[in-house]
């Protein structure tokens, strides 16, 4: 088939080469199913003949459907007035989970708009985005028990994945792991290697998943004779680590062991423990929680409870993409397994 050189593939050149209606190629690009796999083949292969591109907005006006979803994170403390910091990405966590959203939406021919849901006018914006056509749906991602925008979406009634449980009766899907049992694992670890002066540093007991890994950590230890375990509370950071550990070791200096609510916190309470004179793991080990880049440039690296961030965040695009698509038109939830990944720290 000859073409101007400036002249632009249509669906028209493309269903003239697989040798079908115009209306089978509309269909068959679409992906849905009423066209036959072996037809899909053939209309990919007139696609790559042609070089044709489908164009976004005009399949928009179509389907209905914008090809974009929100992603939206609130609970990152982010802030960009006036080239004050903003530490959306020095967080392992957030990085984490928008790269595997990312890399899934691209899969799913999808578009990512990445907003920041920190106060009511951003929570509105993002209603909003969704309620007004300006995007198909919304993956929400919050470290906020209190987050209203679950609960708004489901209101609301608009497609929406939320990374956690959301809290109250949000009636969305979601993807989730069993916080309470990553606490159990951590604590069994410490015990299995004859650590017996076990403390804790906690995240803020407001965020469901700091709770919950508390829970099963100390509910552990109180089956095994350790009623109560000295705890410090930290906020997911490195210093707030170096800070929990130092009252740790001020109120119990014997204690030989620490498990910390993330990976950040950990790395914190080996600086504190290090500024101190004491040896990791020889004197005190120390369990931390995701998994995340930082355990493995910790000295010595961590032992860690894994999180699966990356494939909870492809869930999550997948079940929105599922919903927008009706073939998964009630919430429904996904809930991951977790694993104690092994190290030196311990």
């Amino acid at each position: 088939m000859e073409q101007s050189p400036t002249s632009r593939p249509t669906l028209d050149d493309v269903a003239r080469v697989a040798g079908v209606s115009r209306a089978t190629v509309s269909r068959a690009l679409r992906d849905t199913r009423r066209v036959a796999p072996e037809l899909k083949e053939i209309v990919g292969r007139a696609v790559a003949v042609t070089g044709y591109v489908p164009n976004r907005a005009a399949r928009s006006l179509v389907s209905g459907r914008t090809g974009t979803v929100v992603v939206a994170i609130s609970g990152s403390d982010a802030d960009d007035v006036d080239g004050a910091r903003v530490d959306l990405f020095d967080d392992p966590f957030f990085s984490r989970v928008i790269s595997g959203i990312v890399r899934s939406l691209r899969d799913l021919d999808t578009q990512p708009l990445l907003l920041l849901a920190e106060s009511d006018e951003d929570r509105d914006n993002v209603l909003a985005t969704v309620k007004q056509g300006a995007a198909d749906g919304a993956l929400l991602i919050s470290t906020r028990a209190d987050d209203p925008l679950p609960r708004a979406f489901a209101a609301a009634r608009l497609p929406a994945v939320v990374f956690a449980r959301p809290a109250g009766d949000a009636a969305l899907s979601f993807v989730d792991i069993s916080n309470f049992d990553g606490g159990r694992l951590a604590a069994e670890r410490l015990l299995e290697r004859g650590r017996r002066r076990i403390a804790l540093i906690t995240g803020p007991l407001d965020v469901q998943s700091a709770e919950a890994r508390a829970r099963g950590f100390r509910e552990t230890l109180a089956r095994h004779g350790q009623a109560f375990p000295p705890v410090a509370r930290g906020d997911f950071t490195i210093e707030s680590g170096e800070r929990a550990m130092a009252e740790l070791l001020d109120a119990a200096p014997d204690l030989d062991a620490v498990f910390a609510s993330n990976d950040l916190m950990a790395l914190g309470a080996i600086h504190e423990l290090r500024a101190r004179g004491i040896r990791v793991p020889d004197d005190v080990g120390v369990v931390g929680f995701d998994d995340s880049v930082v355990a493995t440039i910790s000295r010595p690296m961590l032992t860690t409870v894994r999180q699966p961030i990356e494939e909870m965040a492809a869930e999550m695009a997948r079940l929105l993409v599922a919903q927008l698509k009706a073939e998964q038109p009630s919430p429904t939830s996904t809930i991951f397994d977790l694993g104690l990944v092994v190290r030196g720290s311990d």
